[in-house]
């Protein structure tokens, strides 16, 4: 994912899916130091639900 890609699915996810700091924060931070997907991991760690999950990919799909 591109710098610029990632900077707008962060703010996505503060602005519209109303995801506490806290969680984005280590939700990249575990993103880092994987080769994983960030929505994958955001729901691995249960910081969003199934619906958010499927929000995000489309999302992804209209940028």
């Amino acid at each position: 994912m591109g710098a610029t890609t990632q900077n707008r699915l962060l703010k996505f996810l503060k602005d519209e899916l109303l995801l506490p700091s806290d969680s984005i924060d280590l939700a990249v931070r575990h993103y880092e130091q994987s080769s994983g997907s960030l929505p994958i991991i955001l729901w691995h760690y249960g910081l969003i639900t199934l619906d958010q999950l499927s929000s995000i990919y489309d999302w992804l799909e209209t940028i």
